[in-house]
């Protein structure tokens, strides 16, 4: 079955996309999926949208896919959504913010659960990425969860991370202590026709230039009033995906086999079958055998 997905897949099938996608979710098959799908052939940016809840990423990410669109690049969006910790359900409902068309095969919405202890994002978001990348998109936008100080897991999947604030959100001392600014390539001030904004954006131009980092953009935007939209696309139109997306098929695969390793041999703990390995004297034997031999090689190199 994975064989004929990925084969549609590469067809530009949207039903062979959200299974593999679903497959992929679930931790399913990665390994052998990561294998059969190699290096992209096509470059896509992938660009994280990241900030706290209620800083407007969903509705940005709704203007910048009609923007993308209305310049014929075809656009994914990844939307992570909080997977409660108690009964483990998520709402998944960002897409309703987002312009939603069934007849526009050039955009893809698929909302995520991310669990709680994810740095606010989805498990697995780097094969799900990889997925889409091979289906052909120009744009893969991940929009984290209502994200933190030290969120900053989304920079191992994205080519540019860009982060959302607004107006009277923080001051200086806030902003200066959040790990996130530290991994961040561009800033939005979002809902800047509000109240304030200008001196949040002094404040945190302020801050920045203390940090050292006056070379981070900081781009005044209002999705209500379209104002700023125009230099944020230009903005994601010269990012260029790095070098280490495109060369990570292998150390995607090398991790799903780890993972797969590590959860067959939990599986052997619970059925005891470990334990009963333990007590067969060739088993025995050939473990001594390595540890000498792990003794002997630090030895030499000591």
């Amino acid at each position: 079955m994975l064989d004929a997905l990925v084969r549609g897949l590469k067809r530009r099938d949207r039903r062979s996309l959200a299974r593999l996608i679903s497959i992929a979710a679930r931790g399913e098959s990665i390994a052998e999926l990561v294998a059969q799908l190699g290096a992209p052939p096509k470059s896509a940016r992938v660009i994280a949208l990241t900030g706290a809840g209620g800083v407007g990423k969903s509705t940005l990410t709704g203007k910048l896919i009609e923007m993308l669109r209305a310049k014929e690049q075809s656009v994914a969006v990844l939307a992570c959504d909080p997977q409660s910790p108690i009964t483990g359900g998520a709402l998944l409902g960002d897409r309703f913010r987002m312009p939603m068309r069934p007849d526009d095969a050039g955009v893809y919405i698929r909302s995520l659960a991310a669990p709680s202890g994810r740095q606010a994002v989805a498990q697995h978001l780097d094969t799900i990425t990889l997925v889409c990348e091979h289906f052909g998109f120009d744009y893969i936008l991940v929009e984290t969860v209502g994200a933190g100080q030290g969120d900053t897991a989304v920079r191992d999947v994205a080519d540019a991370v860009v982060l959302l604030l607004q107006p009277e959100t923080g001051d200086d001392l806030q902003w200066e202590k959040a790990g996130v600014l530290e991994v961040v390539d561009m800033i939005v001030v979002h809902k800047a026709d509000l109240p304030g904004a200008e001196r949040t954006i002094h404040q945190l131009q302020m801050m920045l230039e203390m940090a050292g980092q006056t070379s981070l953009p900081v781009f005044p935007v209002s999705s209500r009033s379209g104002a700023g939209l125009d230099d944020l696309v230009a903005a994601l139109e010269r990012v260029r995906p790095r070098e280490r997306v495109r060369s990570a098929a292998q150390r995607r695969l090398w991790e799903a086999v780890q993972a797969e390793l590590l959860q067959r041999w939990k599986r052997l703990e619970t059925d005891g079958a470990i334990a009963a390995l333990c007590t067969q004297p060739q088993w025995q034997a050939a473990v001594s055998e390595a540890v000498e031999k792990l003794c002997s090689s630090t030895k030499r190199k000591n």
